[in-house]
């Protein structure tokens, strides 16, 4: 007999949580009917070796700890065979689940959000293969694949409805050569995600002056569909009047209630070296505009480890929050409140 189909419950500060809407409930139930169908093949296939679930703090104590943003990638030995990389993408460095685990384990992060990395590009079986194995410690983020024929809408579907990945990642350097987000087969991936209540990660690797216009117009024609930007929007401390200029539209988004911010790879963002201290500024506007319900960390495992660590990347930021100084509620809210409210229902267990 299968294993009963069980969702994970997260306590909601009533204090701070935001009220859903229908909309966003209606999405969430959505998620939940769409996730439930193979959660018992998952739990039987990861049985007794359970590694648990980002319901409580590892240490038992407060909430859970949730990485927001991280990749795995095929180990050499795994490239070989059943999982190539994508001609030309080999990677810089280690990023297999294994070192990912023991990463987690020693910083008591309890669970994570991998985004499908561009080593594999938009064959998505390795990510596929490790959230199968570990259904209660991951969910996944795919790859949008804008090619002209539309043939990535098919496959986003299926990715989400059939493989479970509960977020889909916009790369805008991948979209055919001056073509924009916004083309058609843009807004109808943008539109499928809302539908099948997936948020969208953006990466504005480019800097987000490139592509504001572009987002207004897709949050406007389709509030159903949240928002989450990587990084940051990959801003970093303003130094002249432009980069103000370029923030300050970024902080002007929060006036739709769609967009999350990740608050993450803090590497990538901070003019200094570790650990990160000039990013407070960043992150205290953030606060005030988005508030803290809306912001969540992440790691950008595997590309922090030469950085400063993966324990490294996680106490940074109470170390930076303290700086400015952000209360304990807020801290929980982006240290995993955030995430696991956002996908509520997506970790699971027998």
């Amino acid at each position: 007999m299968a294993a009963p189909c069980r969702f994970l419950h997260f306590p909601i500060a009533t204090t701070t949580a935001p009220t859903l809407s229908a909309a966003t409930a209606t999405r969430r139930r959505l998620l939940l009917s769409s996730t439930c169908g193979t959660i018992a093949a998952a739990a039987a296939m990861e049985g007794s070796g359970s590694v648990g679930a980002p319901a409580a703090s590892s240490s038992g104590k407060g909430s859970a700890v949730v990485d927001s943003h991280l990749h795995v990638w095929a180990s050499p030995q795994q490239a070989a065979g059943e999982f190539p990389y994508f001609p030309g993408q080999e990677p810089p460095l280690r990023g297999d689940v294994d070192l990912l685990l023991q990463c987690m384990d020693e910083a008591g992060v309890d669970g994570a959000l991998i985004v499908q990395p561009i080593n594999h590009m938009f064959d998505h079986s390795l990510v596929t293969s490790v959230l199968k194995k570990y259904p209660s410690k991951f969910i996944g983020c795919c790859l949008a694949n804008p090619a002209d024929d539309g043939s990535g809408i098919k496959q986003l579907e299926h990715l989400i409805v059939q493989e479970k990945y509960c977020a889909v990642r916009f790369n805008p350097n991948l979209w055919p050569s001056g073509q924009k987000m916004t083309n058609e087969v843009g807004r109808s991936l943008f539109a499928k995600a809302g539908e099948l209540g997936a948020p969208v990660g953006i990466m504005v690797m480019k800097g987000i002056s490139s592509y504001i216009q572009e987002i207004e117009e897709l949050c406007t024609d389709y509030p159903k569909t949240n928002v989450v930007f990587d990084h940051m929007a990959f801003c970093k401390p303003p130094t002249n009047m432009e980069e103000e200029k370029a923030f300050t539209s970024f902080l002007k988004l929060s006036r739709f209630p769609q967009i999350y911010v990740k608050y993450s790879a803090l590497f990538r963002i901070s003019r200094g070296a570790y650990p990160y201290e000039d990013t407070s500024q960043l992150l205290s506007r953030v606060i005030s505009s988005y508030g803290a319900n809306r912001i969540m960390w992440g790691s950008d495992f595997p590309f922090v480890i030469p950085e400063c660590g993966y324990k490294g990347a996680k106490e940074a930021i109470s170390h930076v929050a303290g700086k400015i100084p952000v209360s304990s509620s807020d801290l929980e809210w982006i240290l995993g409140k955030t995430v696991t409210q956002l996908f509520q229902g997506a970790w699971v267990t027998a």
